[in-house]
């Protein structure tokens, strides 16, 4: 079985694999890493490999902490990767879009997948029908975007996602959420048909936290996979243990 732990801008993710299915999967802010780690071994433990990732600086003592449990890959621009990385400045790409793209090059080998991730930011990331990563896109996320128009001007409030009735606000806050949720799905769209005009027979994956709440929205079709970059540290994992 392997673990693999996520650790994100706002929370961490954990889930379970055997056989490259997932057993359990959830998550915790991060003053909960410890008493859930011990409680995956507990419900798991033929548990023998881990895989952290983290979009920020690691800190060492979550390294530590499940070294005492099996052994431990921290996922790092160093760590070996199925495609090909085309990426100009591949030591600063993020480990979410790594595991992203290698998720695309088990999905579709020999296809044209673009993968786009709706969580802190919102990331684009293709991997193109000969396996090579070629980059993408990075913009701001929903709350992002709420949190700048708050935070920014004098009198807006802090909303969070809602639905909009028409892409015409009557108020404040109807402005706002069409501004956000009807922009967004407007990008989206747009930066899909941008690669489908480069790109034939294209593939699209939307995953990530609010992918939920965008998926019915798009003209474009998709795919929906929450669990999409899990499977991608997953692949990682097995391809990190040769």
């Amino acid at each position: 079985m392997n673990l693999v732990i996520d650790i994100g801008n706002t929370l961490i993710k954990y889930a379970v694999f055997e056989n490259n299915k997932i057993l359990f999967d959830e998550y915790s802010e991060s003053g909960l890493f410890l008493s859930k780690v011990k409680e995956l071994f507990e419900l798991y433990p033929k548990i023998g490999h881990s895989l952290i990732s983290s979009v920020g600086a690691l800190q060492g003592k979550e390294q530590d902490i499940v070294s005492l449990f099996c052994r431990v890959h921290v996922l790092t621009s160093e760590s070996k990767v199925p495609f090909k990385n085309s990426y100009a400045t591949p030591q600063t790409l993020g480990m979410d879009r790594i595991a992203v793209a290698t998720a695309a090059f088990y999905l579709n080998p020999r296809g044209n997948t673009l993968v786009i991730d709706a969580g802190t930011c919102i990331t684009y990331d293709m991997v193109n029908d000969s396996g090579e990563y070629v980059g993408g896109a990075i913009s701001p996320g929903v709350q992002m975007r709420y949190k700048a128009m708050h935070n920014q001007t004098a009198g807006l409030p802090l909303l969070r996602p809602d639905e909009i009735l028409d892409f015409i606000g009557n108020s404040t806050e109807t402005c706002m959420h069409s501004g956000v949720v009807n922009g967004v799905s407007l990008e989206i769209d747009g930066v899909i048909s941008q690669y489908r005009s480069r790109f034939q027979d294209l593939t699209v994956i939307l995953t990530g936290g609010d992918s939920h709440f965008f998926a019915n929205r798009l003209k474009n079709t998709i795919f929906a996979n929450s669990k999409f970059l899990l499977e991608g540290l997953n692949y990682l994992l097995e391809y990190n243990k040769r």
